[in-house]
């Protein structure tokens, strides 16, 4: 299934495909995939190049993916349990010199936002979501307490709509859509649209 996005503009191909779909295919990722979409995650940009992120991964029928899977919430739980690999994304929350880093979930965010972008060039598909316990996954992960879980992805190959419970079918059908660009981009003061044109 595809879901182009309706862009008002012209934009990379793979921003344009991207979508967060519930359904996978019940086949392995290969590990070089793996490999070089947390090295991609790896080169995003930081501040004062902290590199703030680091990641659980787990692959499915292996501890680290159980245990990822039950820190999630049960709605998650009900379509994820297909996902062949699982991710959690951590920030580390103090910079190298020992103070609080202001902006580690930021750079985590970019972190991520780089490993998408190379998954869909892998030809992945990836769910992200908040929907889990931190509490829990610091418990199970032994997570120190100088770092904390900001949150997780599934990735794998996209599968079939009917794989899902009539549901989630319908939140895959559902329309994608995004806030114009007025109502995002302001200049003068909060608010007030910028002229982008």
């Amino acid at each position: 299934m595809k879901k182009p996005a309706d862009t008002s503009l012209n934009i990379h191909p793979i921003i344009k495909k991207r979508w967060s779909p519930r359904t996978f295919a019940d086949k392995p990722v290969e590990k070089e995939k793996i490999q070089r979409i947390l090295e991609a995650g790896r080169w995003a940009p930081s501040s004062f190049n902290e590199q703030p992120w680091r990641f659980m991964i787990g692959f499915q029928g292996d501890a680290t993916w159980g245990k990822l899977h039950e820190c999630m919430v049960e709605f998650n739980q009900l379509w994820a349990g297909k996902a062949p690999v699982l991710l959690l994304a951590i920030g580390n929350t103090k910079s190298v010199k020992g103070s609080k880093n202001a902006v580690y979930e930021y750079d985590v965010g970019q972190s991520m936002a780089y490993i998408t972008f190379q998954l869909e060039e892998e030809g992945l598909v990836a769910h992200q979501m908040g929907g889990f316990s931190k509490d829990k996954a610091i418990e199970l992960f032994s997570i120190p307490d100088d770092h904390t879980p900001i949150a997780m992805m599934a990735i794998g190959y996209h599968g079939k709509l009917e794989n899902l419970n009539k549901d989630f079918q319908e939140m895959e059908k559902a329309p994608r859509d995004r806030k114009a660009l007025s109502a995002i981009v302001f200049a003068d003061k909060f608010g007030d649209a910028a002229e982008l044109r």
